[in-house]
């Protein structure tokens, strides 16, 4: 009972808003301000200081806090150490990937070669998937981020240019190319900050002396597919992610595209344990994909005029 109490707290803490720990942790708001109620009722403490909109650490939460953190971790590697035993035989692999694109080939072959293995997918951006990573929630990160850090062990999975993606009505739809100067006539479709798509293009863009323009921002690369689909405006996304679609028109950029690169991640030493290890074996990398590989596809072709 204390240990679903105290993760609480700690999601809580880490959050700042018993809103977004609530979400996170998959459970209702009022059950979480009654875990962190019952948590201070019981040893007569204040953890936390409520703000307006937000929660802040009391003293005796600040000096909680790297205890709590302690439990986490080693409640994570007694999970994934009782996951990991055995024959994979049973058991599950927790991935957390930015999009589906560039690891489902690898989960294909993990599945073929390891049925008995449970495959979980959760989608969030660079950022967020890294420090799910960090916090034992997942036990692999797929993320644009390039990270050196002696903790983690990373792979290459795919480098992509940047492209512009729009529907076939747009006004540079039927380009050959696109300059970012251009860009900035558009109303853009873009991932939320954390996201290294979105990164990439603001910086493009200030490099070149131009603001970002009016844009929407989206919080997944498949809703921005559909609002593109729905004439909503055009994104600038990694080529390799786009979906052959007809209704999804691809214009490279005119001047050296932004590259982003994607990147596998694991902690540094799990990498060696069996679950990981099987895993990693079954990677499917940009040179061994048969036909077009992951950032070759040409743009779809503009429409005739007339």
């Amino acid at each position: 009972m204390l240990g679903d109490l105290l993760m609480t707290f700690f999601e809580v803490a880490r959050q700042g808003s018993i809103t977004t720990a609530a979400k996170q942790l998959r459970v209702s708001q009022p059950t979480v301000t009654g875990r962190i109620r019952q948590l201070e009722d019981l040893y007569g403490v204040e953890l936390f200081y409520r703000r307006a909109s937000r929660v802040d650490l009391s003293d005796v939460g600040v000096a909680l806090m790297p205890i709590v953190e302690q439990l986490v971790q080693q409640e994570g590697s007694a999970d994934f150490l009782l996951r990991n035993a055995g024959d994979l035989r049973f058991g599950n692999l927790r991935i957390g990937a930015t999009g589906p694109y560039y690891i489902l080939r690898s989960v294909a072959a993990f599945r073929q070669r390891y049925p008995a293995i449970d495959v979980s997918i959760d989608i969030g951006n660079s950022q967020q998937m890294l420090d799910a990573l960090f916090e034992y929630r997942i036990d692999v990160a797929i993320s644009s981020h390039t990270v050196d850090d002696p903790r983690l062990a990373r792979v290459m999975l795919a480098s992509d240019p940047l492209v512009l993606v729009a529907p076939p009505t747009h006004a540079l739809a039927c380009q050959t190319s696109v300059s970012l100067a251009q860009l900035t006539t558009c109303h853009l479709l873009m991932r939320e900050h954390g996201s290294m798509t979105r990164k990439a293009t603001e910086t493009a863009l200030a490099d070149a002396g131009f603001e970002l323009p009016q844009h929407t921002v989206i919080g997944s690369r498949e809703a921005i597919y559909e609002a593109i689909r729905q004439g909503l405006g055009a994104s600038v996304v990694p080529l390799g992610e786009v979906p052959d679609d007809p209704a999804l028109r691809v214009v490279p950029f005119s001047c050296q595209p932004p590259v982003l690169h994607e990147y596998l991640y694991c902690l540094e030493n799990r990498k060696g344990t069996r679950l990981l290890g099987a895993f990693l074996d079954c990677l499917v990398l940009p040179q061994e994909r048969g036909g077009e590989r992951v950032g070759t596809r040409r743009p779809a072709p503009a429409p005739a005029r007339t």
